[in-house]
């Protein structure tokens, strides 16, 4: 891994020019002003040469929605500068880097039509193939991201992309990190490698797209602290070194590891293609998508631990795998009256499977889930002035695993200030493969429940509004029937002796659980000083406490930008406080790396504060931030999870750093 970032750094060294000459951003971009590249002078020889802009370094999505590099600073950026690379306000990270991450917010939406392997604390740095972006660049362009982690280790995520024609792009990418963290047996590290293609023939009617990803996420798993009041709720100075603290075990680890092949193609039968304004011609289109993947979830234990009860064999070395192959085929009619309509007919192959089948006193366990699911369905979508609407419907006709999947959403603009926006959303799908199937060394961790525990359905509607002087609310009410989750059947004096964990197993709530969301984001400015504010409020209805939430979450930063050293550089320094409100918040199962429900200790109701001075020098962004930096004041009282407290004060640094040849 190592030789492998030096190489991108070295390959990158001589791709460095200036940026100069503001332009106007595209909508939907986060930021004021946009650079242009240095000009390039194209040979003579080359009719209608132009300038090479920072437009011309494009990213494109999954959804094929187009926007280009963007490489300001923004407030936007500081939220997004993390291991995640995307804004965390709704999560709470563990005390390392590369931990699972507890929920403040909940989306019970399906962006998938089919059930997932489980094990969801591993999963929030692993790449779905809706996470993939496609390039087409002017010229060679690489992007490196850099933060130092905890003890012993370093974040680095490196994308290298060029053109080798106008129409053909190629991207590799690797992001690989490794953190000792703080505490005993706490060691995490992870490696995304992931590459593109994206091509398109001369005349347009041919588009393809593909990509490779490789993704391998470990974890060490020590179980939480094994004496929180007396050695961390204490401020005993004696523990102030974390690697003092006592936890529960130091033999076990977890570890996800996938691979997926993805193909993406489409050829215009009739018609013209889709002209430079992005307004759908009178056209035809067939495409075919397609994508094999493998993932499995393993945990191991060198020995048998009464935490998690009795074992049926020792060493423990738990398996989860589960192969899918997922094949598409569509036609798209588009029309400038009638708007943009695809059918398409799907083929989704599963197996999710142990090493054996296991005969207990109960029963026989089967080591396998298999099968074909056949499904069909439609998106449809218009643009008519300021109003857009649009939506997509999957139903399967062959399978048991999915019912159904519908989503719609309609928006307006109102002006240029103001938009307005809708959604729906209604699936009904089996829970995670781990909720229907499970086998283990320790006893208690073995069930099936793919013919016991039914569908769940997910009903749900929000509203928003966007404005330029009242700032961006969006409110989402979402009922969900046969919840699945999973919870302890512990005793109080099992849970006394430190076996709660021993207990945990998935359940479905037969009572509707019911869920108000509200988020508001505004920010205020006055000369060269802003404060941002992010709040959202949460309201849960249900007969049983199986959804913990807590009632508040609020984000706010108040913070000073200016241009320094005759506009040299453009620095932005503040202050951030994050606060959530107590709530009986869910505690963490390191065997099946799921969260699960408790109802007996709250936690939160904890202020925290980070200090960050951020700068930009012509493309490089530089980061420094102290994290957590009122911990020493406050008590150590903070907690990501029962028994597994959140980070100290720490300073950390970073950069990004964009390079064009």
């Amino acid at each position: 891994m190592r030789d492998f970032l030096l190489l991108v750094v070295l390959c990158a060294g001589g791709f460095v020019y200036a940026q100069e000459d503001s332009i106007p951003p595209p909508p939907g971009t986060d930021t004021t002003a946009v650079r242009k590249a240095r000009p390039r002078k194209a040979p003579a020889k080359e009719p209608g040469a132009r300038e090479i802009t920072i437009r011309d370094y494009k990213i494109i999505s999954y959804g094929r929605d187009t926007t280009f590099l963007d490489t300001t600073l923004t407030i936007q950026k500081e939220y997004r500068y993390n291991y995640l690379r995307r804004d965390d306000f709704e999560l709470m990270p563990f005390a390392n880097v590369g931990q699972p991450y507890n929920r403040l917010g909940v989306d019970f939406d399906r962006s998938g039509l089919y059930p997932l392997l489980g094990a969801h604390a591993k999963h929030y740095n692993y790449l779905e193939v809706a996470d993939i972006s496609y390039f087409n660049v002017a010229t060679p362009m690489t992007d490196l991201y850099f933060k130092t982690t905890f003890e012993q280790g370093q974040l680095l995520d490196a994308t290298l992309t060029f053109n080798t024609s106008e129409r053909f792009n190629f991207s590799i990418a690797y992001k690989g990190f490794r953190s000792l963290g703080k505490y005993q047996y706490n060691e995490a590290e992870s490696g995304n490698f992931r590459t593109t293609a994206n091509y398109s023939t001369r005349n347009g009617r041919y588009r393809l797209r593909a990509h490779i990803a490789a993704q391998d996420i470990i974890n060490e798993e020590n179980g939480g602290l094994l004496n929180k009041e007396l050695q961390f709720e204490s401020e005993d100075p004696e523990f102030q070194d974390r690697s003092r603290i006592d936890v529960v075990f130091t033999n076990a680890m977890g570890k996800i590891l996938g691979k997926r092949y993805y193909l993406d193609h489409q050829y215009t039968v009739a018609g013209k293609v889709r002209d430079s304004a992005g307004v759908p011609p009178t056209s035809l289109d067939l495409g075919h998508e397609f994508t094999y993947e493998t993932k499995y979830y393993q945990f191991t234990q060198t020995a048998q631990n009464d935490y998690f009860g009795e074992v049926l064999l020792s060493p423990i070395d738990d398996k989860a795998t589960l192969k899918t192959m997922y094949n598409q085929v569509h036609a798209r009619f588009s029309n400038r009256t009638l708007g943009a309509l695809t059918g398409f007919a799907s083929l989704y192959s599963y197996s999710y499977f142990f090493n054996s089948i296991l005969i207990t006193d109960d029963g026989q366990i089967d080591n396998r889930l298999q099968g074909e699911e056949i499904a069909i369905g439609g998106k449809y979508f218009k643009r008519i002035g300021g109003f857009d609407v649009g939506g997509d419907l999957a139903y399967t006709v062959s399978g048991e695993l999915t019912d159904y999947s519908l989503n719609g959403r309609a928006a307006f603009r109102i002006n240029e200030h103001h938009r307005l926006w809708a959604g729906i959303h209604a699936s009904s799908r089996l829970p995670d493969y781990n909720t229907l199937l499970y086998q283990s060394e320790y006893a208690n961790y073995n069930w099936q429940n793919s013919e016991a525990f039914e569908s769940q359905k997910v009903n749900s509607l929000s509203v928003g509004l966007e404005s330029d002087l009242f700032g961006r609310v969006e409110a989402k009410y979402t009922t969900t029937g046969q919840y699945t989750y999973f919870a302890s059947e512990a005793t109080e004096e099992q849970i006394a002796a430190g076996q709660e964990n021993a207990y945990v197993r998935p359940f479905q709530e037969e009572n509707s659980v019911n869920l108000l969301k509200v988020t508001y984001a505004r920010e205020f400015r006055l000369g060269k000083w802003a404060l941002n504010n992010t709040l959202m409020y949460q309201a849960v209805s249900q007969s049983s406490p199986v959804l913990n939430v807590p009632d508040l979450v609020t984000r706010n930063t108040l913070y000073y930008s200016s241009d320094v050293f005759k506009k040299a550089m453009f620095l932005q320094t503040g202050i951030t406080f994050k606060y959530f409100t107590t709530y009986n918040m869910d505690a963490y199962n390191p065997l099946l790396a799921e969260f699960y429900v408790q109802n007996r200790e709250e936690l939160g109701g904890f202020p925290m504060l980070d200090f960050f001075i951020n700068a930009k020098v012509r493309q490089t962004r530089i980061y420094l931030k102290a994290e957590h930096f009122n911990s020493s004041f406050t008590g150590n009282s903070f907690y990501a999870a029962p028994n597994y407290p959140y980070r100290d004060f720490v300073i950390r640094f970073g950069l990004v750093w964009n390079l064009f040849s």
